[in-house]
C-alpha cells in the first residue's frame, strides 16, 4: 500500500503495532467506517494469536466482524473496502500532503491558468472543496472580526460549483469511477503567478 516502498511505516506495521484506540479512530476517520470498533477489536483479538500477514487474513478478519445483513450492503462493495481505504491514507499521508499543497496551490497557475482536481473519496473532496471555496472568497478573516483586516482578493473563480460526477455509463465502464468527484478552478488575471 505504499507509494514510496523505500522507507516509513507498512500497512503490516499499522494493523501489528497499533492499539484498539489507534485503530478504531483511523478506521472512523480515514475510512468512514461505522463498525470501526468492532473490527478495532476483531484485529487485537487476531493479533494475540501471531501477527496478521497478508491482506486476505485482514479481509476474512473483517469480513467476520462486521457481519452486516444483506439488504444494508452497498452492492459490489466489500466489507474490508474501506479499511483497506483507511490503512492506504494512513501509510501515505496522503491526507496531510493534499493539505498541504491546498494550503497555496494557486500560486503555482498563471492568470487564467486552470487548476483540476479529481478526488475518489469524500475525505479528499471535502479538503478540496474548502481550498477552492478559500481561495475564491474575498476576505479570509476570522468570522469573530467585524471588519475586513486581511487584503485578501479572489485568487481563483471557481467553475464548477457543484462537482462533476462520472455518468451511469462511465460507472459501467469502469466501477472505480463510481465514487470520483472532480473540481476546477481558473486563476484570476489579476492573481499574479
Amino acid at each position: 500500500m505504499r507509494m514510496d516502498q523505500s522507507g516509513g511505516q507498512s500497512a503490516a506495521d499499522i494493523v501489528n503495532s497499533s492499539s484498539e484506540e489507534e485503530l478504531r479512530r483511523m478506521l472512523r476517520e480515514y475510512g468512514e467506517e461505522r463498525a470501526a470498533r468492532a473490527i478495532a477489536r476483531a484485529i487485537l483479538q487476531e493479533r494475540a494469536r501471531g501477527p496478521i500477514v497478508t491482506t486476505t487474513m485482514l479481509a476474512k478478519i473483517i469480513e467476520r466482524s462486521v457481519r452486516r445483513p444483506a439488504r444494508h450492503q452497498r452492492p459490489r462493495i466489500h466489507a474490508a473496502t474501506q479499511t483497506f481505504q483507511a490503512l492506504r491514507i494512513a501509510v501515505n499521508q496522503e491526507l496531510q500532503h493534499l493539505a498541504l499543497f491546498l494550503r497555496e496551490g494557486y500560486t503555482l497557475l498563471r492568470p487564467g491558468g486552470r487548476m483540476v482536481v479529481l478526488a475518489y473519496h469524500s475525505l479528499e473532496d471535502r479538503l478540496v472543496k474548502a481550498a477552492f471555496r478559500r481561495w475564491a472568497s474575498a476576505c479570509i478573516c476570522p468570522p469573530q472580526l467585524q471588519i475586513c483586516a486581511c487584503d485578501w482578493e479572489p485568487q481563483v473563480r471557481v467553475l464548477t460549483p457543484k462537482p462533476l460526477t462520472p455518468t451511469s455509463q462511465e460507472v459501467m465502464d469502469n466501477t472505480r469511477a463510481r465514487s470520483a468527484r472532480l473540481r476546477v478552478v481558473e486563476r484570476c488575471e489579476g492573481g499574479g503567478g
